[in-house]
């Protein structure tokens, strides 16, 4: 049985946790392949680095291109991360004839369509199950298991950073500022947060699953993003108090082949499944036309679940290897991108007023609603002893995004109202 060789691009946290699986599982992973599997090379930023696992010194290089080049590697593990580098990497592994497994949602959701184009052209596979929602198969899901459904939703909880937050938050009563600082001691969030509490990663993962659910090409400029670092504890109590708890929630929906996608604080009905995922986990809900609902639920990140399905993508490569059937299952973006305009997004709406404490102020909010064609579902008015204004919290029925738009515009106009505090979608 000749040994399939494998090329390994870069060598930190997931990286090792491929190495550790490869070396530690090699008799399973071999029966099921027929073959061995060896890691030939493997490109470092340091060959002199301390490791947690044995790793031959003569496997190590400095230079990747050593590794793309190399005319004895088969298949192609790209873990290092980086977009524009890593781009070049992959597109001349491809030319090359090399198959790729990646676990890098930034090159993906950037650059996905360029290089899934050239897989097909060569013939190579392509596989990225680990680039969203780590030890989840979600990608492999939406590529076979809805390959004959109209997938009309994905719902997605796919940052762990931000859910770990927002459930300290609801649990502990804290705040964003204090959550996030244990967050960042924990090692649950990076130094620079920026990426994780404003959208960007959960935006870019959403990308990739809406161009793979809807067959068209998502780009991350398609996508709507707002981060939670303006949620406050107080916004987390309201929603807990009305039967909500609020997610950053990755949201696509389709029809007729148009499609919405947004990422953003959302408050979620406590009784749907996605409410009760807590921590650092990851979900994905899935509704199709003829399934109906679905939902994924595991751990999103982490050295052993995403090498999980690095690991798993490989043996998917190898044995098409084998088979001779590489480059037959890439799911190259077929529809033309129709997305939705403002007046076609339609969802219920919270909102939370400081108006000022005095008769008809009420009145003249509801009168904006009706002239903007926003309907309400229930209107709530309080004092709150730390607030010289009165509160109003209001929910509305489903109203479209242009609706809204116009209702937020006119209140900034409305002398009664001193401030909009808190506007989210709501679910569920």
């Amino acid at each position: 049985m000749k040994p399939v060789k494998v090329g390994l691009l870069g060598l930190g946290t997931v990286g090792t946790g491929v190495v550790r699986i490869v070396q530690g599982n090699q008799e399973d992973l071999s029966s099921q392949v027929g073959s061995p599997i060896y890691i030939e090379r493997i490109a470092v930023k340091s060959a002199d680095k301390a490791r947690s696992i044995e790793i031959d010194p003569a496997k190590l290089t400095t230079d990747p291109w050593a590794v793309i080049r190399d005319p004895e590697i088969d298949v192609i593990v790209e873990v290092m991360g980086g977009v524009e580098t890593t781009r070049e990497y992959i597109l001349e592994a491809l030319e090359r004839g090399k198959h790729i497994v990646t676990a890098n949602k930034d090159l993906m959701a950037l650059h996905g369509t360029e290089i899934l184009a050239k897989a097909q052209e060569k013939q190579c596979d392509v596989f990225y199950e680990a680039s969203v929602a780590g030890g989840i198969p979600i990608i492999r899901t939406l590529i076979e298991g809805f390959s004959s459904d109209r997938i009309v939703k994905i719902m997605g909880i796919v940052n762990g950073t931000t859910n770990y937050i927002l459930t300290k938050m609801s649990q502990e009563g804290a705040s964003y500022d204090d959550v996030l600082k244990e967050a960042q001691q924990l090692g649950y969030a990076e130094s620079d947060p920026t990426s994780d509490v404003e959208g960007l990663d959960a935006a870019r993962k959403m990308s990739i699953l809406g161009t793979l659910g809807f067959r068209t090409n998502v780009e991350l400029q398609d996508v709507s993003v707002s981060g939670i670092s303006g949620v406050s504890k107080e916004d987390i109590q309201f929603a807990k108090r009305l039967g909500y708890e609020m997610k950053l929630l990755g949201i696509a929906e389709s029809q007729n082949d148009e499609f919405s996608i947004s990422v953003q604080p959302t408050m979620i009905r406590a009784s749907h499944p996605i409410a009760s995922v807590n921590g650092v986990f990851n979900a994905v809900y899935v509704y199709g036309e003829a399934v109906g609902e679905t939902m994924f639920y595991g751990a999103g990140a982490g050295e052993m679940p995403t090498a999980t399905s690095v690991v798993a993508d490989l043996v998917a490569v190898i044995k098409n290897l084998k088979l001779g059937v590489n480059g037959l299952k890439q799911i190259v973006p077929y529809k033309q991108k129709k997305l939705k305009s403002d007046d076609d997004i339609y969802f219920k709406n919270f909102l939370l007023l400081h108006v000022d404490d005095k008769a008809g102020v009420l009145a003249k909010i509801t009168q904006v609603f009706a002239e903007c064609d926003v309907s309400l579902d229930s209107v709530v008015q309080q004092a709150n002893p730390n607030n010289p204004n009165a509160e109003i919290i209001i929910v509305t029925h489903d109203a479209s995004k242009a609706s809204m738009n116009k209702v937020l515009r006119r209140f900034e106009e409305l002398e009664v109202i001193r401030r909009v505090k808190s506007h989210y979608r709501v679910e569920g």
